[in-house]
């Protein structure tokens, strides 16, 4: 359970990073930072956090040999009130991330070895390899799409391709309550970055 993630917020309620449970619990043990609770959004020193782990209302714990604690799924920084923009590498496996390993024309999600990259634009017309041009495609719709626009081929893109906002994943998958935690300060569709920025 020490390998989770949690959503970390600047002073003003903006995330700002994903960083690993065990990095939270350091920043809430020293003072750096507070647990938010995921349902009436008190704020938590570690002392009173710790008391909270008697209650059966978190999804996830750590144990001690004389308390079960609850780990935070969202802590709010004491100090740091910044911003922290995080570059997007340009890479087959970000776009595979992007699209979620999903080809972008029939919709249907594959293993890596049955898909392909396709260019929206073809390379051959001028179409170039960027975050606008190239999308995620399985070898049957890539085959069929030929050299072709997807217009030409009566092939409908399921969303046009762009550059992510943030880095595409997290590292570890979050779970499902996690997610709904975390979609109360996460702007629509945003993924968060897993640096080490705090």
């Amino acid at each position: 359970m020490l390998d989770g993630q949690t959503l970390v917020l600047n002073r003003s309620w903006v995330p700002v990073q994903v960083a690993p449970v065990t990095r939270a619990l350091t920043l809430l043990y020293t003072g750096h930072a507070r647990a938010i609770h995921p349902e009436d959004y008190s704020l938590h020193d570690f002392e009173s956090w710790c008391e909270l782990g008697e209650l059966d209302c978190f999804s996830r714990y750590t144990y001690t040999t004389r308390q079960r604690i609850p780990l935070p799924d969202v802590l709010l920084l004491s100090s740091f009130n910044g911003f922290i923009r995080h570059e997007v590498r340009f890479s087959r496996q970000s776009i595979f991330e992007r699209d979620g390993s999903t080809c972008q024309y029939c919709g249907k999600r594959y293993t890596r070895s049955r898909l392909t990259l396709d260019h929206v634009m073809p390379a051959s017309r001028g179409g170039s390899d960027s975050w606008e041009n190239l999308v995620v495609a399985c070898h049957q719709c890539n085959v069929r799409k030929a050299d072709r626009t997807p217009d030409e081929a009566q092939m409908q893109l399921l969303r046009r391709p762009k550059k992510p906002a943030w880095v595409p994943h997290f590292g570890k998958r979050a779970s499902m309550d996690q997610m709904t935690t975390w979609a109360r300060f996460v702007d629509g569709g945003e993924s968060l970055s897993t640096a080490e920025a705090v």
